[in-house]
């Protein structure tokens, strides 16, 4: 593995993981008052035992902050627990089958091609402003009938939704972005009411449960989760993809000569560089972790970039082998909360990657200038990733 100076913010957490895992992997932090778990087998268990470990968004909100109010991504099935996540998620799958999926694929190779028609002349982009983020808002902007060319928008509230404000009035600047992406989806959930359409929001307002329908807080949760899940994530696998090429040089002519090595690919870049780093959840009764004894309403902080590297799960952790087997890696989740976009998110891959193989020829090369990686606590990502090839 090279290690590239310019890559320091990007790998100093995977040394400080691996300390951890080895020294403190269930690790109560004094200051923040949250237990923070390391390794694979435990970050599996809190991540699927969902009667200890609970997903719901109104009591880890309390947790951290009594004063909060309340955010209708709180209601979402994101942070929601059995019966009622079971019964939303269900609700919302079917948009999400296989079968469903697989039809898109057309219409994301269309896009992909639109996009990089835009650079290939030029032999040079960013990554992630002409591929990575355009692509899979995009997507999520059509499946949920809303206009992609409000993306720009849609960036900035994706962006203040997840990003850790330091200051207080960083923290009011990122209220008032996700206030005003409530504020549009309200309007829009106004007019679906008026006129429906083919869309996903329609469907979701046309939807009930047990005879009764969403309520305005479980809508605008969905269409929030949708947007936000639906782009965030895909783009930092995009961005990471090329960041793991960078490393691996000898990966893209392998994968030019052998398509069929595409998906592990993507799998390998989801285990080496998870675009999600960690999840949290609360106790909802005493438990034991590891050695650690942990009581009720505790906040627990489980990290997925950490159990990906996990010697005791995976051979060679910190090496990117496109052929590794298994893979059995915990990017998207495990258990009830298992990613219900992980189809989508890997047809937009598999598409995206196969398209700059055909199209963008020899060798690719990121810049050598230092990573500007997204500053939430939740993701892992580049902001910007400059890249050229030999045009």
């Amino acid at each position: 593995m090279q290690t590239q100076s310019y890559k320091e913010p990007l790998h100093a957490p995977f040394e400080w993981y691996r300390t951890m895992r080895a020294a403190q992997p269930v690790y109560h932090h004094p200051d923040w008052g949250i237990w923070m778990v390391f390794r694979y087998a435990d970050v599996a268990r809190v991540l699927s035992e969902y009667a200890t470990f609970s997903s719901d968004g109104h009591r880890i909100a309390q947790a951290g902050d009594p004063q909060s109010v309340a955010d209708p991504l709180e209601s979402s099935i994101l942070q929601m627990d059995p019966p009622r996540q079971r019964q939303l998620r269900n609700l919302v799958s079917q948009a999400f089958t296989p079968r469903m999926i697989a039809q898109l694929e057309p219409r994301i190779s269309a896009i992909t091609n639109e996009l990089l028609d835009r650079v290939t002349a030029a032999g040079e982009m960013d990554v992630v402003r002409d591929l990575a983020y355009p692509l899979p808002v995009t997507v999520i902007a059509e499946l949920l009938g809303i206009p992609a060319e409000l993306r720009e928008d849609f960036k900035r509230w994706s962006d203040a939704f997840v990003a850790g404000g330091e200051s207080e009035e960083e923290r009011k600047a990122l209220l008032q972005e996700v206030q005003s992406m409530y504020g549009y989806f309200t309007q829009v959930l106004e007019e679906r009411r008026q006129h429906p359409q083919n869309d996903l929001i329609s469907a979701l307002l046309a939807a009930s449960v047990d005879g009764q329908q969403l309520s305005s807080m479980e809508l605008l949760g969905f269409c929030g989760l949708l947007l936000v899940a639906g782009n965030e994530t895909t783009t930092n696998l995009l961005g990471n993809m090329i960041l793991c090429f960078d490393e691996y040089p000898d990966v893209v002519e392998r994968l030019r000569a052998n398509r069929t090595l595409v998906p592990g690919a993507i799998e390998e870049t989801l285990r080496y560089y998870a675009p999600v780093r960690a999840m949290t959840r609360i106790t909802t009764t005493e438990t034991v972790i590891g050695d650690q004894r942990i009581g009720p309403d505790q906040m627990v902080v489980a990290y997925i970039a950490s159990a990906n590297r996990d010697e005791a799960e995976f051979a060679d952790p910190d090496r990117f082998d496109i052929e590794r087997t298994p893979n059995r890696h915990v990017a998207f989740g495990r258990g009830i909360h298992f990613c219900l976009g992980a189809p989508l998110a890997r047809l937009e891959a598999k598409v995206a990657l196969n398209a700059m193989l055909d199209r963008l020829p020899g060798c690719w090369q990121v810049a050598d200038e230092p990573l500007e990686m997204n500053k939430s606590f939740i993701l892992l990502g580049p902001k910007k990733l400059p890249m050229i090839w030999n045009a």
